[in-house]
């Protein structure tokens, strides 16, 4: 079985440096002329899923968007995962959970068996209950070759009090992070599957990334600020491991599925300069 890491690293060779995430709140719904319900979110999902799900490497759905329209959103949301890899393209379910024991398992076990409706290439946790409470995803990942995003340095404002605070050993919570998630990777080849999410928009933090041997996922290109040439400032050296994350940027061109192709085509040549 091939791990994500290796698999990641071969559709971004083949497809560009790109994850778009899949977004559809009430606002972005009705800028597309679809109604805020669950006829529109299917409209929205499907309408993603045949301008981009063969031409991007990396699709993020946003599950809390499809959660909202209870277990008919959950359906939709199904149907789109299973659409996306139909596709080829990677899905990165942004779920962002974290929690202790039998309860993180249980969330494991959603969204990385290959059994269940909701299984993913790879999905978002947080740390923030200690890293080691992450362990039953990375364990499940490792078996059934999938992923797992760790929140590291977010680019809200209200992260920084939490992440950026200074333990006893004179490392900050996010670099106690950072370096815990070096160590999961380290000797992965030709990189390891457990990434960091790391906000584009954070500028200069003086955190230590280069030891890290995974993705580095970066959202809030775009619409939130940040442009590719600003990844060189926050990644450094680690810039060849970045997964540039755009939402509005590119989803704003739709519901026409020639002009999303035409922003993700785009988003994907200014990675690529920027990255080198």
């Amino acid at each position: 079985m091939e791990t994500f890491g290796k698999r990641l690293s071969d559709i971004i060779e083949k497809r560009g440096p790109l994850c778009v995430g899949i977004d559809p709140h009430a606002a972005l719904l009705s800028r597309w002329g679809f109604s805020d319900d669950v006829a529109g979110l299917e409209r929205f999902a499907r309408t993603v899923v045949d301008a981009l799900a063969d031409r991007v490497a990396v699709v993020k759905p946003q599950s809390a968007f499809f959660e909202r329209f209870g277990s008919r959103g959950i359906g939709v949301l199904e149907s789109t995962i299973r659409q996306l890899r139909e596709a080829g393209a990677l899905v990165l379910l942004d779920v962002k959970r974290g929690d202790i024991g039998s309860t993180m398992a249980a969330y494991a076990s959603a969204y990385l068996d290959p059994a269940s409706s909701l299984s993913a290439d790879a999905i978002t946790v947080s740390p923030y209950l200690g890293v080691g409470s992450l362990q039953p995803a990375f364990d499940l990942a490792a078996a059934n070759g999938a992923g797992v995003f760790v929140l590291a340095l977010t680019s809200n404002p209200e992260g920084a009090s939490v992440q950026h605070a200074v333990g006893a050993d004179g490392r900050t919570v996010a670099q106690t992070v950072i370096d815990e998630i070096s160590q999961l990777n380290k000797g992965a080849v030709p990189l390891g599957s457990i990434g960091l999410v790391v906000g584009a928009t954070i500028g200069r933090t003086g955190h230590e990334l280069s030891e890290v041997n995974g993705p580095l996922l970066a959202p809030g290109l775009g619409a939130q600020g940040a442009t590719p040439s600003d990844l060189r400032a926050v990644f450094g050296e680690s810039l060849r491991n970045v997964l540039p994350s755009y939402s509005r940027e590119v989803l704003n061109a739709g519901p026409s599925v020639s002009a999303l192709r035409a922003a993700a085509e785009r988003a994907v040549d200014e990675c690529r300069a920027a990255l080198g």
